[in-house]
């Protein structure tokens, strides 16, 4: 599939996790495709290797085990793969689509796709930030995050004590089947209690809602939600702007706040604007430590970033 395509070179290929850490080196490629079920030391940890040989080197995780295994997939984004293609979702009568979804991906991140590692820290060695939120004046803090956005939500979220006053609402991108088990998964990191989001839920001081993958959520004026398909033209389903948008109009604008992470194209560019024009706080990541920089700098140029910070930065924020 890959040798198919003029623009794309195989520079070269391993049949175990062993082989490929020897070989990557020497091949120097842009992009590594790695399979998580691998024989002997398995997808997971050759990526951590990997990884901490080669922090800036994209890759991208493949397997027929991603659906079933959506927790093995989620430590796959979290030990920083860039992105996964789920082969469950496809059969040998996909050929085509599984070709055309995996060279997109590979054009994406082979040419750099804006990916960055992420250090640590902000950029300066602090974790710390001048600003102080006191979030027991919010009704509400919404969320968005789309590629590298696992590890940096597990940042935050594990950074938060029990008595955060504010309810808080994720938006993550993901396929259909992941919200659930990422809830669980930060549920169990976290001492907020995290749930994938339902119809008519409240909005509870100190829970976390993660949007479900496939459907909009929606804030209403008496603090629960709606998990809606309409509007059907977004580009993302769960929609960042979808959630930020029903807030900002549903809630006392002094008393929302947005945070937009790491993620590519421009969601959530219209939803933190809706938010800071209503006299919201709008907070974004600082490009140094975002994945993909590209959907907080184009908030950034819509006009709706009040405090762009570094990761850590943000996460001091919730400690």
């Amino acid at each position: 599939m890959l040798s198919s395509d003029p623009e794309v070179t195989v520079v070269g290929q391993a049949a175990r996790g062993e082989e490929a850490l020897e070989m990557i080196p020497l091949c120097r490629p842009d992009l590594v495709t790695l399979d998580i079920d691998l024989p002997g030391i398995d997808g997971i940890s050759t990526l951590i290797e990997l990884r901490r040989m080669l922090p800036q080197l994209p890759v991208i995780m493949m397997s027929a085990l991603a659906r079933e295994g959506a927790e093995i997939t989620l430590n796959a984004l979290s030990a920083g793969a860039v992105d996964f293609i789920d082969k469950t979702q496809l059969n040998m009568m996909d050929f085509h689509q599984l070709s055309a979804q995996l060279l997109e991906k590979v054009r994406i991140w082979g040419n750099g796709g804006g990916v960055r590692p992420r250090n640590g820290n902000n950029g300066s060695g602090m974790a710390t930030t001048e600003l102080d939120v006191d979030w027991s004046r919010y009704d509400l803090c919404v969320i968005g995050a789309s590629t590298g956005g696992p590890a940096a939500l597990e940042m935050i979220l594990t950074a938060a004590h029990a008595d955060f006053p504010a309810p808080i609402v994720i938006v993550q991108h993901m396929p259909a089947g992941f919200t659930r088990p990422f809830a669980e998964r930060l549920d169990g990191m976290s001492a907020l209690t995290v749930r994938e989001a339902t119809h008519g839920a409240e909005l509870v001081p100190g829970q976390v809602l993660i949007a479900r993958s496939g459907q909009h959520l929606k804030v209403d004026k008496d603090r629960t939600v709606r998990l809606s398909r309409q509007p059907a033209d977004t580009s993302h389903r769960p929609s960042i702007d979808v959630t930020m948008y029903s807030a900002a109009c549903s809630l006392p604008g002094r008393r929302l706040a947005g945070i937009l992470l790491t993620g590519m194209g421009d969601d959530g560019a219209e939803g933190m604007y809706a938010i800071h024009r209503n006299g919201g706080l709008t907070l974004a990541e600082h490009e140094d430590t975002c994945i993909v920089p590209g959907m907080p700098i184009m908030a950034c140029k819509r006009g709706g970033v009040e405090h762009s910070l570094p990761l850590p930065a943000i996460a001091y924020l919730f400690s």
